[in-house]
């Protein structure tokens, strides 16, 4: 018997139906689970698609090696499609309402006994990522992963029926550091010098617009060397787009629709017109620009209230322009001090200096800073964050954006602790207006919000051009952020398409001539030769996928993601190379990369080098 080479597979396990009943089919796949039943020998036949029940005759010399299975061999079937029996009919599966009479069968390749099952979510991570190949095997990740290859396709089809036009660009490209890490590539060819693996087709999508594309959009792969988080790779993947002759309208409005059928097609949801709200707002309502508005405890501003009460804190956080704010805890006031405790410690981890709390028990409200504040003061305190008998209120007291961060977490935490998220739906915002430029203390200059290349709004083009710096916190951004439950699911903005105006957004953020044109000069040229009015947007495509699929784990909707180390615990990757590579490339390890290598072969218990 020659299956694969003579007898082709017909069918998919998982997509035969009663409509084949009669029919014979092939088919092939892995041995999910056997029940020797003596005279019979029932298996389930799996594939990507799918499972389904094979009877065996081991009786039979043409199913005889049915004696011989065992779980996850590969498996060659040839035979007929049956209706089951009534009181046979299995529900839990999809192919539950038939089963196939096995005709011939062949065992096409043994398997070993696997270290763990595919499907039992019991097994620890670090020996699901060694043996990925094992955990891809199973039900969850299959679907997962059709479901991503599904999306892309959609997309794919509905830019390319809206004027888009795919283009690659190199994934060995030049180093313009600004934002992330850039994985570095020595050049062999070019001693000395060196490619970076591209944080984002940023530069080369506007050129294609310079080059008069129009519309452009690639399933573009990216690479940050940055901290890892749950929702974070080192490697990701982005459906990038730009277009030419357009606005921020125009970009919002296409992608909306795009939005609106890839959720209709996924989940069969119709999720109406996505509302906006500034990033002022974000920042006042939920302390962060990519809120999860599933759930209130919105953040109240009670400066008004406590200000000159004489309690120091407060007072030494206001005169210096800080912030006092608070967010109701819904029945936060059965909460005990071990908790609230627990809560001052979540915010200290984000940058808070203390937590001040409040709750009401027994209709009677109690305070670490009772003492300080008259019970008419803390009611009126109480009151004005929207609490009720029963709450609680938390309040922190620092400049804005560590006030914001801690209690957007706190906010968030609780969210999830109180079951507060109603994660049967998912609810969609568009943030704008963000901040064109952001100082930062530790570079004691300007930095860009977003990247060097967004353009500043009409009204504030004239403060860049002058390079008043005074005036720079006030710079607003056509920038725009599509945020879905909390996650920023894509964002972009409207490019700088003006040499002068390009050029002066370098020198606002610190950059000499001699450094733009080492940098920037190639791009700073092509903008001289007829540059359209342009703007993107660019999806995370592994958040939008982990969204669709209900998890919070990002390594799950990638067939072969890294570890929070950044390392492949599978290939064991990144490795250590072969010390005549090094030479040919011009790299000499450091004192520092020695010892960790030294150590590492200590641990390995191999040699080490002379």
């Amino acid at each position: 018997m020659k299956f694969v080479s003579e007898l082709k597979r017909t069918h998919y396990c998982g997509l035969l139906s009663k409509a084949q009943v009669g029919q014979k089919v092939v088919l092939m796949g892995w041995v999910d689970t056997r029940r020797d039943h003596g005279s019979l020998v029932f298996i389930d036949l799996r594939d990507r698609e799918g499972i389904v029940q094979v009877v065996l005759d081991p009786k039979k010399p043409e199913t005889s090696s049915s004696k011989d299975l065992r779980g996850e061999y590969v498996l060659a079937v040839e035979g007929i499609v049956k209706a089951r029996p009534d009181g046979m009919v299995n529900s839990k599966i999809k192919t539950g309402m038939i089963e196939i009479e096995a005709i011939r069968c062949e065992i096409l390749n043994s398997a070993v006994t696997l270290p763990f099952q595919p499907n039992d979510p019991n097994v620890q991570e670090s020996l699901r990522l060694k043996y990925r190949y094992l955990e891809l095997r199973s039900e969850k990740l299959q679907s997962q992963i059709i479901l991503r290859h599904k999306v892309l396709q959609s997309v794919r089809k509905f830019l390319s029926e809206n004027g888009f036009i795919e283009v690659e660009t190199p994934i060995l490209y030049k180093s313009t550091p600004e934002g992330a890490r850039d994985y570095l590539v020595p050049s062999r060819v070019n001693p000395g010098t060196f490619y970076a693996l591209p944080q984002s087709p940023q530069t080369l999508k506007q050129l294609l617009m310079i080059a008069g594309y129009d519309r452009y959009f690639q399933i573009a792969r990216c690479f940050r060397d940055e901290d890892l988080r749950a929702d974070r790779q080192p490697e990701f993947s982005q459906i990038d787009m730009e277009m030419s002759f357009i606005d921020k309208e125009d970009i919002i409005e296409l992608n909306e629709r795009l939005l609106r059928m890839i959720w209709k097609d996924v989940k069969g949801v119709d999720i109406g017109t996505v509302p906006r709200m500034t990033y002022q707002e974000a920042m006042d309502r939920y302390g962060i620009d990519k809120p999860d508005t599933r759930f209130g405890m919105e953040i109240q501003d009670i400066a008004s209230v406590v200000k000159g009460c004489g309690f120091k804190v407060f007072d030494d956080v206001l005169s210096r322009g800080g912030i006092v704010r608070g967010i109701t805890v819904p029945k936060g006031g059965e909460f005990s001090r071990g908790q609230f405790d627990k809560l001052t410690d979540i915010a200290k981890k984000a940058g808070a200096k203390g937590l001040v709390w409040i709750k009401s028990e027994n209709n009677q409200l109690t305070s670490p800073i009772s003492k300080f504040f008259s019970p008419e003061k803390l009611q009126e305190m109480f009151n004005h964050c929207g609490a009720k008998a029963g709450d609680a209120v938390l309040i922190v007291g620092d400049d804005f954006d560590t006030a914001c961060a801690a209690l957007s977490t706190l906010r968030l935490h609780l969210g999830r602790e109180l079951k507060l998220i109603d994660t049967s739906k998912d609810k969609f915002l568009w943030v704008v207006d963000f901040p064109l430029l952001e100082y930062s203390p530790d570079e004691k200059r300007w930095v860009a919000r977003h990247h060097p290349f967004t353009s500043p709004t009409n009204e504030h083009m004239d403060i860049l051009l002058k390079g008043d710096e005074s005036q720079y916190g006030k710079l607003l951004a056509k920038a725009y952020d599509l945020v879905c439950n909390g996650y920023e699911m894509g964002g972009g903005s409207i490019r700088i398409y003006n040499n002068d105006v390009q050029q002066a957004m370098f020198k606002t953020l610190g950059m000499s001539p001699e450094e733009t044109k080492h940098k920037f000069g190639f791009f700073l040229e092509a903008l001289k030769y007829g540059t359209p009015p342009h703007g993107g947007i660019a999806w995370g495509v592994d958040r939008l996928v982990m969204i669709l699929c209900g998890t919070e784990a990002i390594r799950e909707v990638i067939a072969f993601p890294k570890t929070a180390k950044a390392t492949c615990l599978m290939s064991d990757a990144p490795s250590e190379v072969n010390r005549d590579q090094l030479a040919e490339v011009g790299v000499k390890l450091s004192p520092l990369a020695e010892k960790h290598l030294e150590e590492l072969h200590k641990l390995q218990g191999q040699p080490g080098h002379d």
